[in-house]
């Protein structure tokens, strides 16, 4: 199948959405599919205000329809709701070529955050982007059952894995955190406003605070939080160390849709602290046994109180959440996500694709 893969979202940003799409291309050009990615690397950029990390094409519309038209894909699939997604969506309604969207994130919620404006106000927005996509792919069913309640009933669902061969337990410590006083709860992700980071931060719990990532809060924060240990943003084996030098895995965001550093940290043998809502509930479940509540083992806590959840968090079997984190594969999201878009390629309306089977990862 010809498949074309459109994003605002690319390296060299260092995030969730772009590795999934990454791991996902890698998978699908070894299962013999053809790919063509439109990306912000073909156009000039601007930064995105307040957010200089990110990037956003420049007057997109015609270079996308350019590449687009050249490769004449079977289908398309838009990642992100930004410039490049907004012409790839133009140009697959103007030539009836039938698309796929992703919801990989909130972004009326993100948008409330950074502008002080209800959510609500945002979703007319995002209703209208993806409304004409044959399939909207989200990462957990809570999130599909939310789309849909919000006039989006045609998601299907899109997990997240990890490479098994890298994330694992037993890495050597990563040395700026092998001496540190223990335990050591770590944070791996986004140092923006949306992550919550102070309600980590100021949590009043034993042990250090690290933080690995960049992001626009990262200088206000360490001027702030002196106390805290600020790596910045590692990736590789140099990522794998950190996690297996930590104790617990922190995650204070209430607005991400998976967090796939959730699994990667479970998959190093970390248990969870974090809040009780989408994202980690769908992978931790409400009592730490898995979102069906049938694993044998708690891997993590969550709680209102962030500082209740990080001391129960601390008292878990590191193996059980090793065990959990290995499930998570890149092979079978792949499968899901080809699955997705190949039933979207055969139907003619957004009303006839039914969701799919609607269970959580790992299978």
């Amino acid at each position: 199948m010809r498949i074309a893969i459109c994003t605002d979202a690319w390296h060299p940003q260092i995030n969730g959405v772009v590795r999934s799409i990454s791991m996902t291309v890698n998978h699908l050009i070894e299962l013999g599919h053809e790919v063509e990615l439109v990306t912000p690397q073909q156009f000039r950029t601007i930064p995105l205000p307040g957010y200089s990390e990110i990037r956003l094409a420049l007057a997109p519309r015609f270079g996308t329809r350019r590449s687009l038209t050249d490769f004449a894909p079977d289908i398309v699939h838009i990642a992100t709701e930004g410039p490049i997604g907004w012409s790839a969506r133009s140009w697959c309604l103007a030539r009836g070529i039938p698309f796929t969207t992703a919801f990989h994130t909130r972004f009326p919620d993100y948008a409330a955050v950074r502008t002080g404006i209800d959510a609500e106000r945002f979703w007319p927005l995002i209703r209208r982007f993806h409304a004409p996509a044959r399939a909207v792919l989200v990462s957990t069913p809570s999130l599909g059952q939310e789309l849909e309640q919000r006039g989006l009933p045609q998601w299907r669902l899109w997990g997240r894995g990890i490479d098994q061969d890298l994330f694992r337990p037993g890495h050597a410590a990563l040395p700026e955190l092998a001496a540190l006083p223990g335990p050591v709860l770590l944070y791996v992700g986004r140092v923006a406003a949306e992550k919550n980071l102070p309600a980590f931060l100021d949590a009043e719990v034993p042990g250090q605070k690290v933080v690995v990532g960049d992001g626009p809060d990262l200088t206000a924060l360490k001027v702030r939080y002196p106390e805290v240990r600020f790596l910045g943003a590692l990736s590789g084996e140099r990522l794998v160390r950190a996690y297996c030098s930590a104790n617990v895995f922190v995650f204070p965001s209430r607005t991400d849709t998976f967090g796939l550093v959730l699994i990667e940290a479970l998959a190093c043998g970390l248990p969870v602290a974090a809040y009780p809502v989408a994202g980690p509930i769908d992978i931790i479940g409400p009592n730490g046994r898995g979102p069906d509540d049938e694993h044998p083992a708690t891997i993590g806590a969550l709680d209102e109180d962030l500082a209740v959840a990080i001391r129960k968090a601390l008292r878990l079997d590191p193996l059980a959440a090793a065990v959990i984190g290995a499930g998570y594969s890149w092979e079978r999201a792949t499968a899901q996500f080809l699955a997705a878009l190949e039933c979207a390629a055969e139907c003619d309306t957004p009303a006839t694709l039914l969701p799919a089977p609607r269970t959580a990862e790992p299978a």
